[in-house]
């Protein structure tokens, strides 16, 4: 896969499809395979742009403090790198935090803005859900096994678990066959994590944007719709029956079709 300098560290990225530019910013530990499920059906419209982001996959991670800021300020010089003025922009997790500070910062950039599964401000229930996390990837030395046995259970509903025990292996051997993260890359994105706080720049943004949330996502649950719906002024939200904070996995078919439909609606 290509790579290009931007901000000073290297992003490799994949490109799959035609049409308007759309930016997929992948999750905590995640490398851009993690929307294997939705680049099919996405760039049947769009010209699909996932990425590595700083710390993960196969882009630099290099030393020194991350944030989330940081992080959009990478979205943001990897377009201009590739020659891309707008694009669609959408992130989980943490490349949802990362998409409203692009959009925040950056305006012109984001044609259409779809946030799942974010946040506005580090509570102290998810800094001290993800804190766990983090002991976890240190006692094991091991951040795939670390997502598996620590995150994983807090991005699927035990429903899942149980019903499709083999699908939640498939993932977990898809998990332990991308390039490996180091656990000290690990904790910078996660200290970008415990420190996110970007409710004072949510009225800068301009793009249309999608909200969704898992109904039973804990670790970014509805209670932080009403901060971004009351202060994105072009917004819209969208829950996920019977999911928990990875939708995108846990009903395929549904994320797709309706994250698609909104996209198509604010294409052209």
């Amino acid at each position: 896969m290509p790579k290009v300098k931007a901000n000073g560290i290297n992003i490799n990225y994949e490109k799959t499809g035609q049409g308007e530019p759309l930016i997929m910013i992948p999750y905590l530990s995640a490398d851009n395979a993690c929307y294997a499920f939705q680049t099919p059906e996405y760039s049947k419209s769009f010209e699909c742009i996932t990425l590595d982001p700083r710390g993960a996959g196969e882009s630099d991670k290099p030393d020194g403090t991350y944030s989330m800021e940081l992080f959009a300020d990478d979205v943001a010089a990897f377009m201009d790198a590739l020659g891309i003025k707008s694009a669609h922009v959408m992130g989980v997790s943490l490349g949802g935090a990362t998409a409203l500070w692009l959009a925040a910062k950056n305006p012109g950039k984001v044609k259409s803005l779809s946030v799942h599964s974010g946040w506005t401000k580090s509570d102290p229930f998810l800094q001290t859900v993800v804190e766990g996390w983090r002991v976890t990837a240190k006692a094991l030395g091991n951040v795939a096994e670390a997502v598996i046995l620590g995150i994983f259970p807090w991005c699927f509903t035990p429903e899942l678990y149980a019903s499709k025990p083999e699908y939640i292996k498939a993932l977990s051997d898809f998990v332990r066959s991308r390039p490996a993260q180091p656990v000290d890359a690990f904790m910078r994105q996660s200290d970008a994590v415990l420190a996110h706080d970007c409710e004072s720049q949510l009225g800068k943004i301009k793009a249309p944007t999608l909200i969704t949330f898992g109904e039973y996502d804990m670790v970014c649950s509805t209670r932080f719709a009403d901060r971004m719906t009351k202060n994105i002024k072009n917004s819209e939200l969208l829950i996920f029956k019977n999911c928990a904070h990875a939708a995108l996995y846990e009903n395929v078919e549904e994320f797709n079709k309706k994250t698609m439909d909104f996209l198509v609606r604010h294409s052209g």
